[in-house]
């Protein structure tokens, strides 16, 4: 049975989520405040968090950030009541797995839910296969999936779960135009329609920590009016 964690100050809505939730047979813990959740989930080990941004003690994206700061790589579903893009943006940036503005209906966070359990769901290999998996190598740039770990020019660096599923996602695609729309689908898992600020910010990121001069990359290039494409450096 899968373990399910819900942080929300509003009774109503902890009621609501947990009521569908154990109807659809995962096991239900519930917490009021962020600091309460936030020690919930560094203690117990959780299949699912889902967690409003408004809390008290500890806000939602706070949590979020320090649960991942942790390494604790749970999936996490933001609630928020503001139709706020920015909010969403940072969310999603700090390493929540999705987002839904209220008010929503338990079936939409159910299906969310599956969504996410799907695109993370483990590949099955041997153990031999797992050992012998060769890394990613682009340039500089050595990823290393087993370990989650990304050196560029001999030095490791830190990236947010997103921007990690994004560098791999494009070197496993070199050389070919990728546009924003293909980028939410596959990495997201959820059509974002008219939102692909989210991809074009997590792009900056990710150049930031990979290029030389991330205001003229030599990786990852914008193809005007198309999308993305990541290429060998040129000499």
């Amino acid at each position: 049975m899968k373990k399910v964690l819900v942080v929300d100050d509003e009774p109503s809505i902890v009621t609501l989520l947990t009521f569908n939730l154990e109807k659809e047979g995962y096991d239900v813990t519930t917490a009021f405040d962020g600091e309460a959740g936030y020690e919930l989930a560094l203690s117990n080990h959780y299949d699912f968090i889902i967690l409003d941004v408004m809390l008290p003690h500890m806000d939602g994206l706070e949590m979020t950030k320090s649960l991942r700061r942790e390494k604790i790589d749970t999936p996490i579903l933001i609630l928020t009541a503001r139709d706020d893009q920015v909010d969403k943006i940072i969310g999603l940036e700090i390493g929540a797995d999705d987002y839904l503005t209220k008010p929503f209906s338990p079936r939409e966070v159910l299906a969310r839910m599956k969504a996410i359990f799907r695109r993370l769901k483990p590949v099955e290999v041997t153990e031999e296969k797992e050992a012998t998996k060769a890394p990613l190598i682009l340039g500089d740039i050595v990823v290393d999936e087993q370990n989650y770990e990304v050196t560029v020019r001999g030095r490791k660096i830190e990236l947010t779960p997103k921007e990690f599923e994004l560098l791999v996602y494009f070197m496993k695609r070199k050389d070919r135009v990728i546009d924003r729309d293909t980028l939410l689908d596959r990495i997201w898992n959820y059509d974002f329609a008219g939102q692909s600020r989210i991809v074009d910010v997590h792009v900056s990121h990710l150049r930031d920590k990979i290029e030389i001069d991330p205001k003229r990359p030599a990786y990852l290039v914008t193809v005007r009016g198309f999308g993305y494409r990541f290429q060998e450096p040129k000499q």
